[in-house]
């Protein structure tokens, strides 16, 4: 409940008095457990962001023999994951107050990103012999940023639909791009 108040109005304009009749607790009974509104938001920031941090397994489920359409799959899961109401309003917030909170969005990112981090990094490996990449690290940050960070962003921002199939021609180009930037020659 917590959350979704401050998804809704924000951090500034939630109040703890709305969140605890919300979830019908007082607001003495909220402030026994939380400090104060900051603590409370970011309880709440940490819950949602476990919620929406998709499981290894769930991206190990997406891949197949085929290096680039398990690259196409593995971008476009995480895409449709960042892509959800909830998650777009997440984000929202969470860059919205970075000022304030400012170890929380860098710590949200790497949530989210580890369990597809360490499937695209047995990835690359397991595809060695194809691809010239000394630094498997930075070649799951150069992809993710290439083939999730434009087409997430044009969704959250609202300039692309997650289901729209200029999306998938958009994070195929993207794969395309990488690949050709990691292939052996």
């Amino acid at each position: 409940m917590a959350l979704g108040v401050f998804l809704e109005k924000g951090f500034d304009q939630a109040t703890v008095e709305e969140i605890a009749a919300g979830t019908s607790m007082s607001k003495r009974t909220v402030y026994a457990q939380y400090a104060d509104k900051s603590a409370l938001f970011v309880a709440a920031v940490e819950r949602a962001v476990e919620r929406f941090t998709m499981s290894r397994e769930d991206v190990e489920a997406v891949i197949t023999d085929d290096l680039a359409e398990s690259l196409v799959a593995v971008a476009r899961l995480r895409v449709v994951n960042l892509g959800t109401p909830s998650a777009i309003l997440l984000q929202r917030v969470l860059i919205s107050q970075s000022y304030r909170f400012p170890e929380l969005y860098p710590a949200a990112t790497e949530s989210f990103m580890a369990p597809v981090a360490q499937v695209l990094g047995d990835l690359f490996e397991r595809h060695r012999s194809e691809l010239d990449i000394s630094d498997p690290w930075r070649a799951t940050v150069a992809f993710l940023g290439l083939a999730v960070g434009g087409p997430s962003r044009a969704v959250v921002t609202g300039r692309a639909d997650v289901l729209g199939p200029e999306l998938d021609e958009t994070i195929r180009y993207a794969v395309s791009l990488f690949l050709d930037g990691v292939r052996r020659r």
